[in-house]
């Protein structure tokens, strides 16, 4: 993978490999070459990779696509909020058990989630325990990124900084803006945002790809906005950017970095959890813990 680059906050950061030159791969070669291989080297939100990547590139998608689209996004919420997440929480898996989307939303949220933060932890529900257990580990205010601007469709190719996660396609829901103003953008804040877009999904809710301009496509996913920007000459790939939403988490002054600065010293055993929470699609390692 290469070598390493690191974002290093005040005393705790994460170290990961080198990105890929993804643009050295593809260039030169056959536009629907790239657009079979690169969903198989990077298979993580295939579906996602795959719609921006062929639309980009000026080629045909398939109109089935937004329904698998909606199925990758909605099995990898089921799989962090209902089995992973609960497991780093130390609490039991949630169950998924269900005949239809409306009984599946009444085991998980009670029906759909409510407006307000007081409700959501009062309310009895399979997510009720993960939403005390955040606020009991995590105070205002703590392993927050506040303030970032959120992914747009001008800035989304951009490395700079920004919310580029399951967050900005939420903050308009008044829970969110509810934790926001009590709990910053912080873990809490964050799970909120999987759940609400995994009730979204259950209600109907169909992600669309979205095709900017010749060349510029963007894809909702699982982890926030997929982004690619390319050109073809005589059929081949001449020029070709991509952007996902690990990389803006892991940028200088992302998400990645506010959340581990602001992190207290006495906490930083909650490390490894809130990593999980942010979910890269890239192996991290957590450096300056007092045993690594």
């Amino acid at each position: 993978m290469g070598a390493v680059r690191d974002i290093r906050p005040s005393g705790l950061w994460v170290e990961q490999p080198v990105k890929l030159p993804i643009h050295l791969m593809v260039i030169g070669r056959p536009a629907e070459e790239v657009a079979e291989t690169l969903p198989r080297v990077f298979n993580l939100c295939r579906t996602a990779q795959r719609m921006a990547v062929r639309a980009a590139l000026g080629l045909s998608v398939a109109p089935d696509e937004e329904f698998e689209l909606a199925a990758e996004i909605r099995r990898e919420h089921l799989v962090k909020l209902c089995l992973m997440l609960p497991q780093k929480l130390g609490l039991a898996p949630l169950p998924v058990r269900g005949d239809t989307d409306r009984a599946l939303a009444e085991v998980l949220f009670g029906g759909s989630l409510p407006e307000r933060l007081e409700d959501l932890v009062n309310r009895p529900s399979a997510f009720q325990p993960m939403v005390q257990e955040l606020i009991r580990r995590f105070a205002p205010e703590e392993a927050v990124a506040n303030g970032l601007p959120l992914s747009c469709d001008v800035e989304i190719l951009g490395e700079r900084a920004q919310e580029n996660s399951v967050g900005t396609r939420r903050t308009d829901h008044p829970l969110m803006q509810d934790i926001e103003a009590r709990y910053g953008r912080g873990p809490l804040w964050r799970v909120t945002a999987r759940a609400l877009d995994l009730e979204a999904l259950i209600h109907g809710w169909h992600p669309e790809l979205k095709v900017l301009s010749k060349g510029h496509a963007i894809v909702p996913a699982a982890r926030g906005i997929y982004a690619v920007s390319a050109e073809v000459t005589d059929g081949r790939v001449t020029r070709f950017c991509r952007m996902t939403p690990t990389d803006h988490l892991l940028c200088k002054g992302g998400i990645m970095e506010q959340t581990l600065e602001t992190l207290p010293a006495h906490k930083h055993n909650e490390a490894a959890l809130l990593v999980e929470i942010l979910d890269p699609c890239t192996p991290v390692s957590l450096k300056g813990l007092p045993d690594a």
